[in-house]
């Protein structure tokens, strides 16, 4: 039986009709928190239809969890204000948990993979970072001013590696890295009213679209990552990528973890939570980290893939190595 670390508590996850939002929905509401769920589909569009908030609610139920839909366009700021005033009434303020997670640019993404920045256009960076970026801050805004009066909170911006260097594309990594450093500052003034802000790495997670456009071959002809073959990259996603409810089970950790504060404005990545937590994967598996240097051998290929094999993946290249990897100055 599941573990009820969470009862009591009050979440909302931006974004959740499929992917890393539906799974960390689903993981929340096992734990015992009552989550609300939001997406632009509230019901399915017909008979195999899929990703909808229904959907998500329904299997939050199955699995003996509880949680409500709500429809919700996080582009638009009326929507969100009224997201967080129902959430008001019927739950008397309390708001525990907050996991920013709505994006809406996968596909202006993949089209513009190769194109240069100068030849997109403006519409791609507000495809990229209204949602993906603008609204995760107006989120934490109107959650903040929940929490702080309470004395506690717990907020997530789910992020990536492209907010360390070049992935996809230009609009991409800038947003990523906003979201990084937005998780930092607002954790600087609001550590002191006891809400934890922190900004989360999953590594190469198996989400539908994504398993989408490999299977249609997407990336075997658009490299989104210069340096790292396609085909390196497919592995990485299809043979090696996390599940769509591995972050949810870190954020779960978090979440009920009592000295959660002494994380506050830090980037953690999924795969050293697992170590740190013990979490594994659906498939009884733990995604190696970015950090060790096994991966960094395997990427690599070639005979270093061959010596590999005789590295421990426990061995880890220090934070401030991986930091370096941003270029910054």
């Amino acid at each position: 039986m599941a573990s009820k670390s969470l009862s009591g508590k009050v979440a909302l996850v931006t974004g959740a009709t499929r992917g890393i939002g539906k799974g960390i929905a689903l993981q929340l509401s096992q734990a015992g928190a009552f989550v609300y769920v939001t997406g632009r589909t509230l019901k399915p569009k017909g008979e195999g239809a899929g990703g909808s908030l229904h959907e998500t609610v329904e299997e939050m139920k199955a699995r003996g969890g509880d949680g409500a839909g709500i429809q919700c366009d996080h582009s638009k700021d009326e929507d969100i204000v009224n997201l967080f005033n129902r959430i008001d009434v019927e739950q008397n303020g309390q708001l525990d948990i907050l996991v920013n997670n709505a994006y809406s640019a996968v596909n202006s993404i993949v089209t513009t993979i190769g194109v240069p920045f100068w030849e997109q256009p403006m519409s791609t960076w507000d495809e990229v970072n209204n949602v993906g970026l603008r609204n995760h801050y107006l989120c934490t805004v109107l959650a903040s001013q929940r929490m702080v009066p309470r004395k506690q909170g717990f907020i997530v911006n789910v992020s990536s590696a492209g907010g360390l260097r070049y992935l996809f594309n230009v609009p991409y990594g800038v947003g990523k890295e906003a979201c990084d450093r937005m998780a930092k500052d607002c954790s600087i003034e609001l550590k002191k009213h006891g809400v934890t802000f922190i900004s989360l790495w999953p590594g190469a997670v198996r989400t539908e679209e994504i398993l989408f456009h490999i299977d249609q071959g997407t990336f075997k002809k658009k490299n989104p990552m210069p340096g790292f073959s396609a085909e390196k990259m497919i592995k990485s996603f299809k043979e090696d990528g996390e599940s769509t409810e591995f972050a949810g089970k870190c954020i779960v950790a978090l979440a009920s973890e009592a000295n959660v504060i002494n994380k506050t404005g830090r980037i953690l990545l999924t795969s050293e939570l697992a170590v740190q937590y013990g979490i594994y994967d659906n498939d009884g598996s733990q995604p190696m980290s970015i950090r060790s240097v096994k991966t960094g051998l395997l990427m690599a290929g070639g005979i270093f893939a061959v010596i590999a094999k005789f590295i421990p993946a426990c061995i880890k290249l220090p934070y401030w190595i991986i930091h370096l990897a941003g270029n910054k100055f």
